[in-house]
């Protein structure tokens, strides 16, 4: 097993963060096996592309949400790591949980 699941979209709200913002947030280790990816396909030109970050962050990009992380970009970086025989990466993690307090989820249902 690479990842922990396969989503197709994201469960948490939007975030608006800018590239500026993501770029702020220091990368750190986390095992593939714990994260979560947010797109079920992937384009093989790009998981076998030498210059995938040419123009992109290097690390990918999760979020932490109601105790999971999911991996919003970077699968390909992720994938090609496994691949590597790697069982972990660096990858700038927004943790929503700390930002959004459960009693502040705005995707709860109302009653």
């Amino acid at each position: 097993m690479i990842f922990k699941a396969v989503r197709d979209g994201r469960p948490y709200p939007d975030h608006n963060f800018s590239t500026k913002d993501w770029a702020m947030i220091p990368p750190r280790q986390i095992r593939l096996d714990t994260l979560v990816t947010t797109k079920r396909e992937l384009a093989l030109d790009a998981l076998l592309a030498d210059d995938s970050t040419f123009y992109g962050d290097l690390f990918p990009h999760a979020v932490q949400w109601h105790g999971e992380t999911y991996l919003e970009d970077g699968v390909h970086r992720a994938l090609r790591a496994a691949l590597q025989q790697r069982n972990v990466i660096h990858v700038r993690v927004l943790d929503l949980d700390a930002l959004m307090p459960a009693d502040q989820d705005t995707t709860a249902d109302a009653p």
